[in-house]
């Protein structure tokens, strides 16, 4: 059986996104029903819609960043109860059976992961719809438990912009005292700056102009760098223990790679439409370190957002109304946003 679901998405590639009406599983024995109180908007929502990246099955429903209440379960489901305050990130299924499932890597399943939208489903017929939308239905083995305390619209962007930061930060060792640079302070970016903060690193952000160097240090960081100025960078060379890049544009990687201490690792989570030219000479001679971080596993996600809960971590957020998501895309583009749009899931049934 199925239900159907007020939503807003669009039907065809750069077609502004608009109401819809989409049909939603009912929850099955280890199902969990949310009422989708908040959805994030991610820029991989702006090119799954624009078909970007050339793989978008239309109609697509886009969101990942989710956070709702518990309205109904499933009759062997046990590890949330209604109205429980629940989070919904990039994955909502995998084949739980191979190497990198076990490991707790879902999103490198090795049978195809099953991303929240725009994804096919593991029967490898159905498509999946994201959280724009009022309702959805997930397995409770792929729902994460949003911690008391943490003002829910302001979690939402960590289901993806959280975990997207916080596993560099941990993988690559972010510790106190550590020489922490952030290259761009966007939605990605200016978690990397609480995080790292909280962490107890001294942060550095690497901003091409100094619109945003008041913010940097209302965030936290400690220094605030405009790299198009004329030897901007020259001071910072060889003194970074870590370098988050956050860009999705292309841009010189060699002169970031410059800044790294021997030894140091930058790490990319920004996502280029273009190969980059890479000076082998900057990474050998001091050891330094050039690696990519995608996301992170349920666990993962889960340990990320009790960290959160611990130290009052969540992003900076714009609260919009699912009619104001177009204007939001034209907005992102310019880079007009402090630093999530964040839609009121009352407005996608309005």
């Amino acid at each position: 059986m199925t239900q159907k679901t007020p939503a807003i998405g669009a039907r065809a590639a750069k077609a502004p996104v608009a109401p819809m009406t989409i049909e939603r599983r009912d929850p099955g024995p280890r199902d969990v029903e949310i009422e989708i109180l908040y959805c994030g908007i991610c820029h991989s929502d702006v090119h799954k819609v624009n078909d970007d990246w050339g793989t978008t099955q239309f109609p697509v429903v886009p969101g990942h960043e989710i956070v709702g209440r518990v309205v109904s379960r499933g009759a062997s489901a046990s590890r949330f109860r209604e109205d429980d305050l629940v989070g919904v990130g990039c994955i909502v299924d995998s084949c739980r059976a191979c190497a990198e499932c076990r490991a707790g890597r879902e999103m490198f399943c090795e049978n195809g992961v099953t991303f929240t939208f725009d994804s096919l489903e593991q029967d490898k017929k159905t498509w999946t719809y994201g959280g724009y939308s009022a309702r959805m239905v997930v397995d409770e083995r792929y729902v994460l438990r949003v911690p008391k305390g943490l003002d829910p619209a302001r979690a939402a962007p960590l289901m993806c912009a959280g975990i997207t930061t916080y596993s560099p930060l941990r993988q690559f060792g972010c510790k106190r005292g550590d020489q922490v640079a952030v290259v761009g302070l966007g939605g990605l970016g200016h978690m990397v700056v609480k995080l790292a903060k909280s962490m107890g690193a001294d942060v550095t952000v690497l901003s091409g102009s100094r619109d945003k160097e008041k913010d940097a240090a209302r965030l936290g960081a400690k220094r605030f760098v405009a790299t198009r100025e004329p030897g901007a960078l020259e001071a910072l060379e060889g003194t970074c223990d870590l370098i988050l890049d956050t860009v999705s544009a292309p841009h010189d990687l060699n002169k970031q790679l410059m800044l790294l201490r021997n030894f140091g690792t930058m790490v990319l989570v920004g996502l280029p439409p273009a190969a980059t030219p890479l000076d082998a000479a900057v990474l050998i001679h001091g050891n330094r370190r050039l690696a990519g971080s995608n996301i992170g596993g349920i666990r993962e996600t889960q340990e990320m957002l009790d960290y959160c809960g611990k130290h009052g971590v969540v992003a900076d957020v714009e609260l919009i109304q699912a009619k104001q998501i177009n204007d939001a895309y034209a907005r992102m583009e310019r880079g007009d946003v402090r630093y999530r749009f964040v839609i009121d899931g009352a407005s996608f049934a309005a």
